[in-house]
């Protein structure tokens, strides 16, 4: 893109380039990915301590979030790393193979 019209696009919409609303959104995900798993395991942990009567579940709990969310953020890693994010927005799977009858609309 030429720079003239990536200036007058700024300039007309407001908006910068995509991009940087691709990586903010990304960073956003990372985030995500993190604090829902820990969240939702230390307030269970919080849950069962008062029902049971202990004071160590609240931390294998909030452990085991942890855990959670860094295997989240790598699989989400590894699959930006190898692109199938991109493959899979460009291709839409095709819900009609191996339907019976498609063998006659075809002809």
């Amino acid at each position: 893109m030429d720079r003239r019209d990536e200036k007058h696009r700024k300039r007309t919409t407001g908006f910068p380039d995509s991009r940087v609303f691709r990586s903010l959104s990304l960073v956003m995900q990372f985030g995500i990915n993190m604090l829902v798993p820990i969240a939702m395991t230390t307030i269970l942990g919080y849950w069962l301590d008062q029902k049971l009567g202990t004071r160590f579940l609240v931390i294998l709990f909030f452990f085991i979030g942890a855990i959670a969310g860094f295997q989240n953020i790598y699989r989400m890693a590894m699959r930006i790393g190898t692109g199938e994010d991109a493959a899979s927005d460009e291709q839409a799977p095709d819900d009609t193979k191996g339907r019976a009858g498609d063998d006659r609309e075809k002809k």
